[in-house]
């Protein structure tokens, strides 16, 4: 997740976004290691507080909480993307705790 988030931080479209955390130092570093290729070291520079921005994770209950708690006022539908292959049963156990099944 951390390369993930790295790589969008380092496109120009997401340093308003970095701005408005009052990360934009941060774009400036990852858009300078993107222009020299430099993809892993990108993702060293993505901290907890940086991660726990822009991605929820930990347990499925936890993952689960922390989506109602930061979306369920504003949001009836959602899609769980992860750039790694996650494991089936923890994506329902997510899915169940979502739908209260849990």
């Amino acid at each position: 997740m951390r390369a993930q988030i790295a790589f969008y931080g380092s496109t120009p479209a997401y340093r308003p976004v970095l701005d408005m955390h009052g990360w934009g130092e941060l774009h400036e570093r990852l858009n300078q290691l993107s222009r020299r290729q430099e993809w892993a070291e990108m993702g060293t520079l993505i901290t907890d507080d940086v991660l726990d921005a822009f991605a929820v994770s930990g347990s499925p209950a936890h993952v689960a909480a922390t989506i109602k708690q930061r979306f369920g006022d504003v949001i009836d539908r959602i899609s769980i993307y992860a750039p790694y292959a996650p494991d089936p049963a923890e994506l329902r156990a997510v899915t169940a705790a979502l739908r209260g099944q849990q």
